[in-house]
């Protein structure tokens, strides 16, 4: 097991490191001058002496070799630049915002695994009956309806009509723990909602196809209780695709939460990479597009290390 550990770590570290390289060559290897042209505004070319100007600020006129190493240096140090904007600190901006945003994920994601794996499990287990009718047709609605409208109208039924919640906004939870908690619930389910019905379809696929091998009947045949054929042998295999598909939504969920951010008026990371992209702010793009890839690597790496407890053998793959 900890040279399973050990091996997925390197290939994490690696991949960190070729994401890195990659957003450094982004913003060289794309035509024209990057300082040109985020000074460039309706069409008129900006004045030479300010772009040179850009250029020494950002560090474009030193080598390309040298940048890099200049760029690897700043990143093993935590610096990612100051923005164009207003010169405030662009890692600073991001580690007040990222704890936002990754609350906002984890709260939908647990709530979506609250509501879609025993839904789905409970579902394949009962295949073909009316409640398992009922709940894919469910899924199939909640998977159709686009966030946003979701969001729209839970703030019209649940704030503005039955005014148990907040419209949106943000409260921090050392002032008013239960305030917070209030004004998270609406964007948290919203976005449950739809990773919940994914989650449902796939563990009901999943169970489904588990439940007909040859050792659960095996298992029956035994007489072991029905609890723990579904637990030891159902469901801890058909766990694997059901955290594959997890974790590439909730890695899409990253740099994706724009609309429930902008329609709760939620001060997270989506909607800062949205004002860095109108604004032209170059180490603020670079810097939030660098975390939310370093952020997907390392889920990749929680993903296979969780492999790795529910599945023994895969700790033997190299």
């Amino acid at each position: 097991m900890l040279g399973y550990v050990v091996r997925r770590i390197c290939v994490a570290a690696g991949l960190v490191l070729i994401v890195a390289t990659l957003v450094f060559l982004a913003i060289h290897l794309v035509p024209g001058d990057p300082a040109e042209l985020l000074l460039s505004q309706g069409g008129v070319a900006p004045d030479p002496a300010t772009v040179a100007e850009l250029r020494e600020k950002l560090g474009l006129d030193a080598p390309l070799l040298d940048q890099y190493v200049n760029y690897l240096a700043a990143l093993l140090h935590g610096n990612l630049g100051s923005s164009l904007i207003d010169d405030h600190s662009v890692a600073a901006e991001i580690a007040l915002r990222l704890p936002r945003t990754l609350e906002l994920i984890a709260a939908a994601a647990v709530l979506a695994i609250l509501l879609g794996l025993p839904a789905g499990t409970l579902a394949a287990l009962h295949a073909g009956s009316l409640a398992d009718r009922l709940a894919s047709a469910a899924a199939g609605i909640a998977l159709s309806i686009p966030v946003f409208v979701v969001g729209t109208v839970a703030i019209l039924l649940f704030a503005q009509k039955l005014r148990w919640v907040p419209a949106g906004g943000y409260v921090p939870f050392e002032r008013d723990a239960f305030g917070h908690l209030l004004v998270l619930a609406m964007p948290a389910g919203t976005i449950a909602l739809g990773l919940a019905a994914v989650i449902f379809r796939m563990t009901r696929a999943s169970v489904l196809e588990v439940a007909a091998g040859d050792y659960v009947r095996a298992a029956r045949a035994r007489g072991i209780a029905p609890g723990r054929i579904v637990l030891n042998h159902i469901l801890r295999n058909a766990l694997l695709p059901v955290v594959t598909v997890l974790a590439l939504h909730l890695g899409s969920l990253l740099g994706g939460t724009v609309l429930v951010e902008y329609v709760f008026n939620w001060p997270g990371l989506s909607g800062y990479l949205v004002r860095a992209v109108e604004l032209r702010d170059y180490p603020e793009v670079t810097g939030i597009v660098l975390v939310i890839s370093i952020l997907f690597v390392l889920l990749n790496l929680a993903v296979d290390l969780t492999y790795a407890v529910l599945d023994p053998r895969v700790r033997h793959v190299r």
